[in-house]
């Protein structure tokens, strides 16, 4: 769900840089070949996700929710040449996919995709992260906190996409409504642990930006 009426957004995006041209063709084959291409980040969030990793400079990045790749791309785009992007997905259909834009990137040798579970894979992590994007199950979105908070360095910033889930977080909530329940809890969350500060954007589906103090 866009928030912005459709002029204004069309305006934000074409007064915002220029997707690159390796996302351009990752967002093309993705609308053309997947079933939900919505879940793409797109051109407009998907430079929000690279300024915001060209301004904090992380060595070691999480993302939680691969898809297609294209976050990812974002992200590596402002991380240091000695530096790691961990990317777990559940999905292996989308492996080799996701491989072939990695490789053809200027970051391919430094994005290590996990196949599997996140709540399986992150307990098996060594690093700590100076940032992680979150944008896989949303029901999962609280176990995920509580698992990363530890390997966040002090500084660090977690991005969260989808906080705002079409909406649905203000209205009434069903009670088979697990992911819209799981969001509120995740949101309550981040706004109360003293350790954390968090300003939520409407951006698209809405956009978390986190800082462990």
């Amino acid at each position: 769900m866009d928030f912005l009426p459709k002029k204004i957004d069309d305006y934000v995006t074409a007064h915002s840089q220029a997707e690159p041209k390796l996302l351009q063709e990752l967002n093309h084959e993705t609308w053309q070949k997947m079933i939900a291409p919505r879940m793409l980040s797109g051109h407009f969030q998907g430079r929000v996700l690279s300024m915001l990793s060209k301004i904090i400079k992380p060595k070691n990045i999480l993302e939680i929710g691969t898809y297609t790749g294209y976050s990812a791309l974002c992200l590596a785009e402002g991380m240091q040449r000695t530096g790691t992007l961990h990317t777990i997905d559940i999905n292996e259909e989308l492996y080799d996919f996701q491989r072939k834009y990695f490789d053809n990137s200027n970051y391919g040798s430094q994005i290590v995709q996990h196949l599997g579970n996140a709540l399986d894979i992150i307990p098996k992590l060594t690093e700590n992260f100076d940032l992680v994007f979150i944008d896989a199950d949303k029901s999962n979105y609280p176990n995920y906190l509580e698992m990363i908070l530890p390997k966040v360095n002090s500084g660090g910033v977690i991005l969260s996409d989808n906080v705002l889930w079409s909406g649905k977080v203000v209205g009434k909530i069903e009670k088979d409504d697990i992911d819209t329940q799981a969001l509120l809890q995740y949101n309550k969350m981040l706004n109360e642990n003293p350790k954390l500060e968090t300003i939520l954007l409407p951006i698209r589906d809405g956009l978390t930006i986190t800082r462990v103090v």
